[in-house]
């Protein structure tokens, strides 16, 4: 492997637009919207601003999860940011996020509606507001918060560490791969060292710690992100590959995947979702394209 030239840091950074590798188009120093646009609105109390990225779908899988359990007053309109195009500093969806990164959800079913963005604080808020896969006993609360920020703090190194130089970056810096690769097994060791003795990652049952957590190292193990399953000798966590499948097998995961999704198979995809007759007109298309 080459190495490029030592990097000295100047006195003062400066931004270079052209320095930003795959996603220099959106990429920026500063927050903000750039241009006007609504945030369109649906006939559900719940409105979701999203993509199917890994930390999207966390909130798409619990979603369909509470709907699975019959909690009616989890319908959802679920609306895509297609953040290659700079969906994310549209007006509107700053004035959810000022963050400018999804998921972003509205809570219309109060007299004033809530915004909430960040992906684990939106499982919270959900967990809370239908009573469950959050445990209420104080111990096993704990360890399930535990858990769920645990993702939030670990997954920077996942994706915008290890992913971005093994996968985006225009130039393979060898100490940056071999850094990031080093934590990412040191992740995947403690997963699998906690999933030894636990069906789920909070304990006995599965709970919004799984669903923050699957779909990042979840999909890692099965072969999703970065092409990275076998540099990473993912097959090497027996349990962390026996939990990632089991969650994998869940309908509501399985449907949870699929909305707002615009990229791979078509017929993966479902971009919007408005209630869950979606997922049968999907079903019917597949079948239509398969006549």
């Amino acid at each position: 492997m080459t190495e490029p030239s030592e990097y000295t840091p100047p006195k003062v950074w400066v931004w270079d637009k052209a320095n930003g590798g795959k996603f220099a188009n959106i990429n920026r120093p500063i927050s903000g919207a750039t241009h006007d646009k609504d945030l369109p609105v649906g006939n559900h109390p719940l409105q979701l601003y999203s993509l199917a990225t890994p930390n999207g779908v966390k909130v798409t899988v619990m979603l369909e999860e509470l709907l699975a359990l019959g909690h009616a007053g989890a319908e959802y309109d679920a609306w895509p940011i297609r953040i290659n195009d700079g969906d994310q500093f549209g007006s509107g969806f700053v004035a959810v996020n000022p963050n400018s990164k999804i998921p972003a959800l509205v809570d219309r079913s109060g007299p004033t509606p809530i915004r909430i963005f960040e992906s684990g604080a939106i499982l919270v808020h959900l967990a809370e507001k239908f009573g469950t896969f959050l445990p209420t006993e104080p111990h096993l609360r704990a360890e399930c918060l535990s858990w769920l920020f645990w993702q939030m703090g670990s997954g920077p190194y996942l994706g915008g560490g290890f992913g971005h130089f093994y996968a985006y970056a225009p130039t393979k810096i060898e100490y940056a791969i071999d850094r990031f690769a080093m934590e990412v097994k040191r992740q995947l060791d403690v997963l699998d060292r906690r999933l030894a003795d636990n069906a789920y990652l909070g304990g006995a049952d599965y709970s919004i710690a799984d669903m923050a957590v699957w779909p990042w190292y979840g999909g890692l193990v099965k072969g999703w992100l970065y092409d990275a399953a076998e540099f990473l000798q993912v097959r090497e966590y027996v349990h962390l590959q026996r939990w990632a499948e089991a969650i994998a097998e869940r309908p509501a995961v399985q449907r949870g995947r699929m909305v707002n999704r615009v990229f791979g198979e078509p017929s993966s995809q479902l971009h919007e979702r408005h209630d869950a007759g979606d997922f049968e007109t999907k079903t019917q298309d597949k079948l239509v394209a398969a006549i």
